[in-house]
């Protein structure tokens, strides 16, 4: 249902709100918040906004500019539940003082991104449902100094428990690579994940499943419906806040890192994703490969010629390339194939109602920003249908081979992914006109997303010995 601002006001009385939360994202990729007492809150917010520093956020304004606006979303609004007082809470664009739209809110790339999807005549809408996957651990520590790092995370379900003095230590911890869908009381993290699932629909989030992942540790997925893009980048954004403050009144802690724990799968967020037109899907032909008609075909030629640059945003952390590497079902292969979890486009073949088919992207991550990996990876499968790039030409697939164990010539002929983050900027460098179309991203944007990726976390942790380094290194 469509809301108002005067709605909004009115919902707030009704519910006895004392507070207002105005929620906003950074450009890396994290909600930001400020609180106003309920007497400061009415309707002119909604058109005069809420002012703040944005010099004090990362990739946002100079110190020289830093004042800012939020301009709430009335169709954003929700009562939190984890504030002690009760709290009325806002999704906010940013603006500059004049009212414009600023171009690095990522919020507004997002819905760009969807405006120019309209102004084509191949679709009109777009449909995503990522899967964002997770640790639950009971413990984490780290710490860097001058002379010396460490990290340590600890889960009661992991394999390394084994043998720990627990008083008493019960058993049943999941070993390596075999924690998907095992029950209780193997699968320690499932009581949890149901009181996350029920706050989520209180919340207006529906979900369609819950379960444990792959990994020993206490890793997990909870699958939301899918929905519009803008929408559905809201609701990955709303979904992590409340996973990680229900872990939290557990007394557990949650992360979204891509590979906090070496050895075992890493965390990915596989992407689902289609086009519609007129309220009719256009993915769907009953005659093509894997039922997918020839615009599917495009999108899927337009995401993967434009994969490695698209890691940039949908992979965008140095830590996601430690779970992109061959072995761990990470997706490192460029290609597309039906079924296929080792290619990094999978078609789900579970049914065979038109209304069902889409792609599946599979190298993103949660570490994503996720407006701007939905709003990259449409802008890439546009510019694939715009194009007519066949992914068949393109020698991208199909493949129904698990990719893993081909050899020699086969092997050398499926390209792969970037091995780390300093390559996937490369690629975006070398690779980023199809973003730049109707205005969707910024060439502002794009440099300021390389240069803070490289000041930040690339030179971040390449300056520093790594403590492998010394087992290796330390006796030569």
């Amino acid at each position: 249902m469509s809301m108002s601002p005067k709605d909004v006001v009115a919902l707030a009385k009704t519910k006895g709100a004392k507070l207002v939360d105005y929620k906003f994202i950074d450009l890396p990729g994290i909600w930001q918040h400020k609180t106003v007492p309920i007497g400061e809150f009415d309707e002119k917010v909604f058109e005069e906004g809420s002012g703040f520093d944005g010099s004090s956020l990362r990739g946002f304004q100079g110190i020289e500019e830093s004042d800012m606006l939020l301009i709430p979303d009335p169709n954003s609004v929700f009562i939190d539940p984890f504030m002690a007082v009760p709290t009325l809470s806002l999704i906010c664009n940013v603006v500059s003082p004049d009212k414009t739209s600023y171009s690095r809110n990522p919020r507004y790339v997002a819905q760009k991104a969807e405006a120019y999807l309209q102004t084509l005549d191949f679709a009109d809408t777009s449909y995503w449902g990522p899967e964002c996957e997770f640790f639950l651990f009971d413990d984490v520590r780290y710490d860097l100094t001058q002379n010396g790092s460490f990290y340590k995370v600890d889960s009661v379900e992991a394999i390394w428990n084994t043998g720990r003095d627990e008083s008493p230590n019960l058993g049943y911890k999941i070993r390596n690579k075999e924690g998907y869908l095992p029950v209780p009381p193997m699968d320690a993290t499932h009581d949890i994940r149901s009181e996350i699932v029920l706050v989520l629909e209180e919340l207006g989030i529906p979900v369609e499943t819950h379960h444990h992942e792959v990994a020993t540790g206490g890793q997990g997925e909870i699958g939301m419906r899918f929905d519009t893009l803008t929408a559905m980048a809201d609701k990955v954004m709303l979904f992590k806040y409340v996973v990680k403050n229900v872990a939290r009144r557990n007394n557990k802690v949650a992360t979204f890192m891509p590979k906090p724990l070496f050895g075992d799968n890493g965390s990915g967020m596989h992407v689902h994703q289609s086009l519609w037109k007129g309220g009719q899907p256009t993915f769907f032909d009953e005659n093509g490969y894997a039922l997918l008609s020839q615009t599917a075909l495009y999108y899927i030629g337009g995401l993967l010629k434009h994969a490695p640059a698209l890691l940039a945003f949908t992979a965008p952390s140095v830590n996601s390339y430690k779970r992109l590497v061959p072995g761990y079902e990470a997706p490192v292969n460029i290609a597309f194939s039906a079924r296929n979890r080792s290619a990094a486009i999978r078609i789900p073949m579970y049914s065979t109602n038109p209304k069902t088919k889409r792609i599946e992207f599979r190298p993103p991550d949660s570490s994503a920003n996720p407006y701007l990996a939905l709003a990259a990876m449409l802008m890439a499968g546009i510019d694939g249908i715009k194009n007519k790039i066949d992914p068949v030409k393109e020698g991208f697939g199909p493949l129904q081979v698990n990719i893993y164990e081909l050899t020699g010539e086969e092997k050398t002929k499926v390209k792969s992914v970037p091995g780390s983050l300093v390559d996937a900027l490369k690629a975006l460098e070398a690779d980023h006109d199809f973003l730049l179309q109707s205005g969707v991203f910024t060439q502002d944007l794009l440099e300021t997303w390389i240069e803070y990726k490289y000041a930040n976390e690339i030179d971040a942790v390449r300056l520093r010995p790594h403590p492998m380094e010394f087992k290796l290194y330390f006796d030569i």
